[in-house]
């Protein structure tokens, strides 16, 4: 059994099927609805519904409360139709958006490689002619087995290579996804992906130069999006400041180098912040932020800066931007997170305390 849905304000009616949140349905269809941890705690997919019935599911207390159930309000991630229904949503036009409906993909992993002590590069053979069609920046849900679900993973392969992706796993201590991914997934065995999600991408319309700056495996968007540019004839200067722990763990550090050869608008700034004294490391020692800082001296005016990593490094990359006078409007964030993650999302009503 199925229903209508009608997206206001694009005036945009599209099935849903019984059982099938509003959010899954809007993007299986190619419409993004604004959201973020997708297990009905953060409040970002808040929508309003103006006709029909739904059944509310998972939503938190906090991210939505009785009179926001009451006023007709329901959070998009985990509501499910209950008949034909009219909403209202916050749509955001981007001219760099291409909006791709998000698919249901089988595929074999065709390799598995350790990148670093702690990093599996992960590479996935598409059963689909075409491959998946996605923009450097975005994510895949990867079904694993054995009552595990789904976990999200960033593709750090490049658009122009659709019949095979990539993805880079760090190991998180006792998580499920990460662990089985790590110790049991190999080459060989069947898995199912969908996608493409996420809104994080190059806004290749302000043609301006751009600032990656990345931590840990959050190096996979930045990754994608470089090659994409830099592969689509991008002259605009573009920058990579990478930062990780120690030598080991800096990966694909060989290959940006010989980018960096390649390409005269390309710049590589790694950065180490727990290399052993007298290794002989000859590049940067610190956190990201502070080689960046000292890459572009202190100076970030007229660019684009896209951040991907832990959520302290985000927040120390945003100070030291905003203190080099980039305005916040020029500033991205990947908004990545975790089932765990959300459980520590609070309420915007608390945003200012």
């Amino acid at each position: 059994m199925s229903y209508e849905l009608t997206i206001e304000p694009l005036g945009q009616t599209i099935e849903i099927e019984e059982g099938q949140t509003i959010l899954d349905a809007a993007l299986r269809a190619g419409i993004y609805l604004p959201h973020a941890c997708c297990h009905g705690l953060c409040a970002t997919c808040k929508v309003q519904v103006t006709d029909g019935e739904v059944e509310h599911g998972e939503a938190s207390s906090f991210a939505l409360m009785d009179f926001e159930r009451d006023e007709g309000k329901c959070l998009a991630c985990c509501a499910r139709a209950e008949s034909d229904l009219v909403i209202e949503a916050e749509i955001d036009e981007d001219p760099d958006a291409e909006n791709l409906p998000v698919r249901d993909f089988d595929g074999t992993v065709s390799r598995i490689e350790s990148l670093t002590p702690t990093i599996k590069g992960v590479w996935i053979k598409l059963d689909q002619p075409e491959g998946m069609r996605f923009q450097a920046g975005q994510y895949v849900n990867l079904a694993l087995p054995g009552g595990i679900g789904s976990r999200a993973f960033s593709i750090a392969s490049a658009p122009s290579v659709a019949g095979e992706i990539e993805l880079n796993v760090r190991i998180v201590p006792g998580g499920e996804g990460t662990t089985y991914v790590h110790e049991k997934l190999r080459a060989g065995d069947r898995i199912r992906v969908a996608g493409p999600y996420g809104r994080f991408f190059v806004k290749k319309s302000a043609n301006v130069p751009v600032v990656f700056m990345a931590g840990g495996s959050g190096l996979s968007s930045p990754r994608s999006m470089i090659l994409d540019l830099l592969e689509g004839g991008f002259d605009q200067p573009i920058t990579l400041v990478y930062g990780q722990r120690n030598r080991d763990e800096l990966y694909y550090h060989d290959a940006f180098l010989a980018l960096a050869e390649q390409h005269p608008n390309f710049r590589y700034v790694p950065a180490l912040s727990h290399e052993p004294e007298g290794s002989g490391w000859q590049g940067f020692r610190g956190f990201v932020h502070e080689a960046a800082k000292a890459a572009f001296d202190n100076d970030f005016r007229g660019n684009k800066a896209y951040l991907c990593g832990p959520p302290l490094m985000i927040e120390a990359c945003i100070s030291t931007l905003m203190q080099g006078r980039l305005f916040e409007r020029d500033i991205y964030t990947e908004k990545f997170i975790s089932a765990a993650d959300a459980q520590q999302v609070r309420s915007p009503l608390f945003k200012a305390i």
